[in-house]
């Protein structure tokens, strides 16, 4: 008897492990195996695969979104930091516009889905998407602002109410004042021509009542 057992309830007899038991043992250690390689991933900042029921789901939301979408602007990312990325994100979130980077083969079936086919063309190497619903010249001029700060940032193109812009065109966009500045200008326009009609009618309201008090004067000494 095992000194162990000596003066207790006797140790019960050792049994090997069935054929169960080794498998309940397997598929443990494969489940935790594959946990600790997830964990490791996400440690590491690699993003796991997608299932394909996460695909059609991902590329179903993305078209809806581009759908909607007034202005897609696609840009060519390569050489920009983190910091930049996050700052380009923040400025483009002010003026309401979405900054998101997706595997162009997810990028084309959301937006073949929806008819926007000419987008194709700009999804060629590492391709990142801002898109609006909202006002467009805002997005635009953070594109331009932004490129004159990272020489990285390189604008691919975009598509701004169905119809394609190349590189100058959204360039020329974010050229357009804000809308402030634009409905103070206009303002200005319309208050130039009015001052000056005052000014015409105010002398001509002088001369009719000159004319007039001249008129009264001679009546007085006929």
């Amino acid at each position: 008897m095992d000194s162990a057992c000596r003066g207790r309830t006797p140790c019960p007899p050792f049994k090997p492990a069935g054929k169960k038991a080794f498998h309940l043992w397997g598929a443990f250690s494969f489940t935790f195996l594959q946990e600790a390689e997830s964990i490791s991933v996400r440690k590491r900042g690699v993003k796991e695969p997608m299932k394909r029921k996460d695909k059609e789901e991902f590329v179903e939301e993305m078209a809806r979104e581009l759908e909607k979408a007034g202005l897609i602007i696609a840009a060519d990312y390569r050489g920009i930091t983190v910091a930049g990325v996050t700052e380009l994100r923040r400025r483009l979130k002010a003026e309401d516009c979405r900054y998101r980077v997706v595997k162009n083969t997810l990028t084309r079936l959301a937006c073949r889905k929806i008819g926007l086919s000419q987008m194709e063309a700009f999804l060629e190497g590492p391709t990142a998407l801002a898109y609006t619903d909202a006002d467009p010249v805002g997005p635009a001029r953070v594109f331009l602002e932004f490129g004159r700060e990272n020489d990285a940032l390189s604008v691919k193109g975009g598509l701004l109410s169905g119809q394609l812009l190349a590189p100058e065109e959204v360039k020329a966009l974010g050229e357009i004042p804000p809308r402030e500045i634009l409905l103070a200008r206009v303002c200005g326009a319309f208050q130039s021509p009015l001052s000056g009609l005052a000014r015409a009618l105010q002398g001509n309201i002088g001369k009719l009542a000159y004319a007039l008090d001249a008129v009264r004067r001679l009546k007085e000494s006929a």
